[in-house]
């Protein structure tokens, strides 16, 4: 591409401006736009870097169809008329990460599935650094890659989070090694409420990587089993499976996760880990053994296991009160992610849930709920769905309407002895901006109760 023709970047957020930063060190001209309103950190960069962009409120069409290449934000459908007018047009129309990858020598290692990819993202990533490697992080996690090579930035390694729509914008990615942690059904409205089509963007991972790369995939999960037959694929597979699966690179044990390859016999004691529970088990097995494929050693691994603290909001500890322990799993939007929380438990339950409903079936749920939840406590604008799938099967059942009135719920139903878990099963956006903000209000009210005592 010649450095006079134009790159339009669509989307001014935290990809999109580090799109931007990336092309304008490249030489070349660019121009953003947002319909939205630009961040005051994002516009206060590209106005340093005397990047143009578009006044808010509207798209430059004109413009933009004249561009050279487009890089859009994942969060920017391909059935947007906007896209398909370029596409129509022949211009190239890529995702942030492709683009920025084009623009490094790094080996990756990406990651990926409908839960468990941010977990396995940052555990990976720490047991490079354990391991003394240099190594970035990127993707769907973190700062932007492309900021950071816009910045100068130079890595041997990275560790990428790739979500099924930067998957969409990345054509013909072939990672040195991919992780797929699980498929189960989410996103379903960005996918044509095809189940299908949803399977073959998470399976996008692996179509392009030849015999030198490495797939590393749990094999109990029967969507990614059945996915992978026909598929004819090239890449190494290394899959994670239950004891007693021969065919298995990492074996899930009694106490331990057994690592059949590809150095050599390895055990690792679930005992000796931070991340606890089948689901970070699973993670934890498909980590280790990426990277072990980067060469890090069993024993920089082993102080990994011990040393990672997981990001805040996924089964994150909040405070012992009383008795009672209170978890914050805000991340888990969808019923699959609920379910290996609620898996995870080893006392009764006081379940906080609900939110933006995206078309759940709970019928999963019930054998753990009616085993283990003692209280459901539901939050949101509209919880008749969650009520109904959980009525009769819970011995308590409360109907709030903010933060504060969920987590007073919660305590009144709590005895020492039980833990008080937000798992949501639902996105946020009925009472919150986003999970963040909804995890973060979880701990500021219950940080309240602690100071109370």
């Amino acid at each position: 591409m010649g450095k006079r023709e134009q790159v339009v970047v669509l989307g001014g957020g935290e990809s999109g401006t580090g799109a931007a930063l990336l092309a304008a060190r490249m030489g070349w001209a660019v121009f953003l736009s947002d319909k939205g309103k630009l961040g005051d950190a994002y516009r206060q960069q590209l106005v340093e870097k005397g990047i143009p962009f578009e006044e808010e409120g509207h798209h430059s069409e004109d413009l933009i169809l004249q561009a050279a290449l487009v890089i859009k934000s994942p969060g920017i459908p391909d059935t947007a008329p906007l896209v398909q007018q370029l596409r129509q047009r022949g211009v190239p129309v890529i995702d942030e990460l492709s683009f920025a990858l084009r623009h490094t020598a790094a080996k990756v290692l990406a990651i990926t599935g409908t839960n468990g990819k941010t977990t396995t993202t940052l555990l990976l990533y720490h047991l490079l650094k354990e391991g003394g490697l240099n190594v970035g992080l990127g993707g769907n996690v973190g700062r932007s890659l492309a900021a950071q090579l816009a910045e100068g930035e130079q890595f041997d390694w990275l560790v990428l989070e790739v979500s099924s729509y930067q998957l969409d914008g990345m054509p013909g990615f072939a990672p040195h090694t991919g992780i797929l942690t699980n498929i189960t059904p989410d996103h379903l409205d960005r996918y044509d409420y095809k189940f299908e089509n949803y399977i073959a963007s998470k399976m996008q991972l692996v179509q392009h990587m030849g015999q030198e790369e490495a797939f590393i995939y749990y094999a109990e999960d029967p969507v990614i089993r059945q996915a992978l037959e026909g598929r004819g694929v090239k890449a190494q597979l290394l899959p994670v499976a239950a004891a007693g699966r021969p065919e298995a690179a990492a074996m899930l044990e009694a106490e331990w996760i057994r690592i059949k390859g590809p150095v050599r016999d390895t055990l690792f004691l679930y005992a000796d880990m931070v991340l606890q529970g089948k689901h970070n088990y699973i993670n934890t097995a498909c980590a280790v053994l990426a990277a072990y494929r980067a060469g890090v050693s069993e024993q920089a691994i082993s102080r990994g296991l011990r040393s990672f603290q997981n990001a805040p909001h996924r089964l994150e500890p909040i405070a012992e009160i009383k008795g009672v322990a209170w978890i914050n799993d805000s991340k888990a939007t969808n019923v699959d992610s609920a379910w290996y929380a609620l898996d995870a438990m080893q006392r009764p339950i006081v379940w906080i849930a609900g939110g933006t409903d995206k078309g759940n079936d709970y019928s999963q749920l019930l054998p753990l709920v009616q085993e283990r939840v003692k209280a459901l406590v539901c939050l949101g604008v509209d919880t008749s769905k969650l009520q109904q799938a959980f009525e009769g099967v819970v011995p308590m059942l409360f109907q709030t309407g903010s933060m504060e009135e969920a987590v007073q719920a919660a305590a009144a139903a709590a005895q020492a002895g039980d833990v008080v878990l937000l798992s949501p099963a639902c996105a946020s956006f009925d009472l919150f901006r986003n999970y963040i903000d909804r995890g973060d209000q979880f701990r500021r009210q219950v940080m309240g109760l602690y100071n109370e005592q």
